[in-house]
């Protein structure tokens, strides 16, 4: 009876060493859905999480001022709403805004031990002012961390503009820091009290003010800076600058490929993006060619880190090519003197067509030709004195890279019945070719819409053909907003804010 009994005994020992080595196995081996395993910490983005406690001292110190906390880094991993095939899909979500007041986060109650990775909701907001040359808007975004080891992400922006831009005022700042308090109002009605201290307030001039004497726009900076100092929030000490045209393109660069997803996938596949503003011109995308980069001139070759890559760019902006400081370039009003009795005139503008025109707080005459030819082919000559031999071209823009376009090549495709303005669209250059020569050939019709809108679309067709040297079958993705966030630099700006890119 012993043997029988022994032989029973290590058989279930048997038996259940096999069941434990198969739970074991099915354990460390499950199948994890695709998000769940993306969201996981790695050793790769340990270098990159935000100091969330960052403690403040309970007792200050007297005569050593505090400062808020302040978020070190965006990660843009999508949030993910939904357990269904919709989060597999590479684009981040956005989640629209919220209905306006914000709720302060509930903070969870202290858990025991065993569950002291469950940590309380954080919310907190950066404001960043583009001051542009015909408008300033203010960019609102509200970030969510629902987790120390997790990193924030976006979740929502408020944007408002105000027109004319600051430089209209640069003879009276005063009045252009009345422009800042105004848009400063609906930061304060969006954020909530408790936080504004906490908020960091940023604006960044472009073309506008660097096409400005030196005196007149360090004018105007010293009253937006005497403004963000009586605001509630907080103020870093860089808060107010002029950026420089190269990263005007990089940031916007950073916000396009953030909000489509390619900044954080694996493909390295990004789009490059095109911006049009008043005063100057951005193109920006990652060369696949190494031509590309050796023919570049050095200074149109820009390098910067974000989220664990290395970007090697090619960025430019042209000053002066923006579509307002174009059309006087073309009118030859540009730099002119005698502005009070001369008139400029233009075949590309409507005949009977006289009216005076303003840009950066200043006026001109301008006309169409009332006895001479108009068209889109005369228009085109024009324009191209411009352009030519200007705007360099790279290599591998003969390619078939996608761009995003948007400011005035969004606008004015809207106004051209190109796209609709709900939407966007994907179009190709010899559409704006297109579209130019049935505007300028009917400049009467056009005329109640915008009377500048065969110049406006003929200077883009020259631009994209003659200036960058885009085929005809290049696609452009028109966008004013994606996932209804403007695509302008101004996010890749607050990242850049939050975590210094270092862009050489």
């Amino acid at each position: 009876m012993v043997m029988p009994n022994l032989l029973l005994t290590l058989s279930v020992w048997l038996v259940a060493g096999n069941l434990v080595a198969q739970a074991t196995y099915y354990r460390h081996h499950r199948y994890v859905p695709h998000f769940f395993r993306y969201r996981e910490h790695s050793a790769n983005t340990e270098n990159l999480l935000p100091d969330v406690s960052n403690p403040v001292p309970e007792v200050s110190q007297p005569g050593v001022p505090t400062y808020p906390e302040i978020p070190e880094v965006f990660h843009p991993a999508p949030e993910v709403i939904h357990p269904i095939p919709e989060a597999f899909h590479p684009v981040p979500e956005v989640v629209h805004p919220a209905p306006e007041p914000y709720y302060t986060p509930e903070v969870h109650q202290p858990v025991p031990e065993a569950f002291s990775r469950v940590s309380t909701i954080r919310v907190f907001f950066g404001i960043m002012f583009d001051a542009g040359s015909t408008g300033t808007r203010i960019h609102i975004y509200k970030f969510i961390q629902k987790d120390p080891i997790e990193l924030p992400v976006l979740d929502n922006e408020l944007y408002h503009a105000v027109k004319p831009g600051l430089s209209a005022y640069k003879d009276n700042p005063e009045e252009g820091g009345n422009s800042i308090r105004q848009l400063l109002k609906i930061a304060k009605k969006t954020i909530p009290e408790e936080e504004w201290k906490k908020t960091p307030v940023v604006l960044k001039a472009t073309a506008g003010l660097r096409l400005l004497p030196e005196d007149k726009a360090n004018a105007l900076l010293k009253e937006v800076r005497e403004v963000f100092d009586e605001s509630p929030f907080f103020v870093p000490s860089d808060s107010v600058s002029i950026m420089n045209g190269k990263n005007e393109g990089v940031l916007a660069w950073v916000t396009v490929n953030f909000l489509t997803g390619h900044l954080y996938s694996n493909t390295r596949r990004t789009v490059g993006i095109l911006d049009l503003g008043g005063g100057s011109t951005q193109i920006t995308f990652l060369p696949k060619s190494k031509k590309t980069v050796q023919s570049a001139p050095p200074t149109y070759i820009a390098k910067f880190n974000l989220f664990n890559h290395t970007y090697q760019l090619y960025t430019h902006s042209y000053l002066g090519n923006g579509l307002f400081a174009a059309r006087l370039a073309t009118l030859g009003a540009l730099g002119a003197d005698g502005l009070d009795w001369k008139v400029f005139t233009s075949s590309c503008l409507p005949k009977k067509f006289r009216e005076n025109v303003t840009f950066g707080g200043t006026t001109y005459k301008v006309s169409g030709i009332p006895d001479g030819y108009a068209g889109y082919k005369l228009c085109y000559y024009e324009v191209m004195k411009v352009i030519k031999g200007i705007v360099h071209q790279p290599y591998e823009l003969k390619g078939n890279s996608i761009f995003y376009a948007f400011s005035y090549y969004f606008e004015r495709a809207v106004e051209s019945g190109l796209i609709d303005a709900s939407r966007g669209g994907m179009v190709e250059v010899r559409d704006f070719k297109k579209r130019a020569k049935e505007v300028c050939n009917k400049m009467t019709k056009y005329r109640a819409i915008n009377p500048f809108l065969c110049m406006d679309m003929t200077y883009i067709t020259c631009l994209l053909k003659e200036g960058f040297g885009f085929k005809d079958s290049t696609v452009l993705q028109l966008a004013k907003k994606v996932n209804n966030v403007e695509t302008s630099w101004a996010l890749g700006a607050t990242f850049d804010f939050f975590r210094n890119l270092n862009i050489h």
